[in-house]
């Protein structure tokens, strides 16, 4: 199973950007996909999470400027992201529970690097 992220880069303050995340691989089913972010020094830190019927969660400081979605027969989660801000710079990595043929495993994409200038 692989998880490959998309859609990162440079974008101004007040830019938006989407991220992608597709899943590959032999997959039974995929429980909750999600999206984190991590700075050089600091804790990775939950981002978004989306479960299979569709609940989500928010961190505060992304509430009303991201949205995260999924197509479950594309094996896809999306993060779409608005009003971006300086301090949303960081590595993105993409996070998915998924049940293969050793049973639920999380996986973690390679991480996308999205910078926000000022």
């Amino acid at each position: 199973v692989q998880l490959e992220e998309s859609g990162g880069g440079l974008v101004r303050t007040g830019g938006s950007l989407r991220l992608s995340c597709a899943a590959s691989g032999i997959i039974f089913s995929i429980n909750t996909m999600g999206w984190y972010r991590q700075v050089p020094g600091k804790q990775r830190e939950l981002v978004a999470a989306v479960t299979s019927g569709g609940s989500t969660n928010y961190a505060g400081s992304v509430k009303g400027r991201f949205t995260i979605s999924r197509d479950n027969a594309k094996k896809t989660v999306y993060l779409q992201m608005n009003s971006l801000k300086p301090e949303d710079t960081a590595v993105y990595y993409c996070n998915a529970d998924i049940i293969d043929f050793r049973g639920e495993m999380t996986y973690w994409g390679q991480g996308t690097q999205v910078t926000v200038s000022s």
